[in-house]
């Protein structure tokens, strides 16, 4: 592969990376406290449409009951999911957590009516894709702070050398 094709290649994968933590940024931008509505709207169709029984079950049963707490653990979820993202650290677990808060919504919405299937898997596979090339090191802190994370022997810095 020549320079120039890498060059291309690193980009568009900073691009996909920036993409996926605004798409998380603007999700978050509507789970407004303290009541958290439309997330308890969305939220509620893995019970009126159900997906996958263990989790309608656990929809009706943990989350709606003590819905206060899931929304504010949804909404930092998906701010720190845009931030770290948007500027590229700790790329591979946020695409890791990425993938696992998608399929909370694939199990929430994928048979609500009006929906598209494929917007969500498309949301998964641009998270696998992220993880799989590490692309917090290009245009990101990873690529950045790498390097003396390698370096280093502390547990932290090896912690962020696998997570990045």
């Amino acid at each position: 592969m020549n320079t120039s094709s890498t060059k291309l290649d690193r980009a568009l994968l900073a691009v996909v990376r920036v993409g996926l933590g605004f798409l998380w940024l603007g999700g978050a931008g509507w789970k407004v406290p303290p009541e958290f509505a439309d997330l308890r709207h969305w939220t509620g169709f893995a019970v009126q449409f159900p997906v996958l029984p263990p989790y309608t079950w656990l929809v009706e049963h943990v989350v709606l009951p003590n819905f206060a707490f899931f929304g504010w653990a949804v909404l930092f979820l998906e701010a720190s999911l845009g931030g770290f993202l948007l500027v590229g650290l700790g790329t591979r677990f946020w695409a890791v957590l990425g993938m696992a808060q998608t399929l909370a919504i694939i199990f929430s919405a994928l048979r609500a009516p009006h929906e598209w299937p494929w917007s969500y898997f498309l949301m998964f596979m641009a998270h696998l894709a992220v993880f799989a090339t590490a692309a917090g090191r290009y245009a990101g802190v990873d690529g950045v702070l790498r390097p003396a994370w390698q370096r280093s022997r502390s547990w932290p810095a090896r912690t962020l050398v696998r997570v990045s």
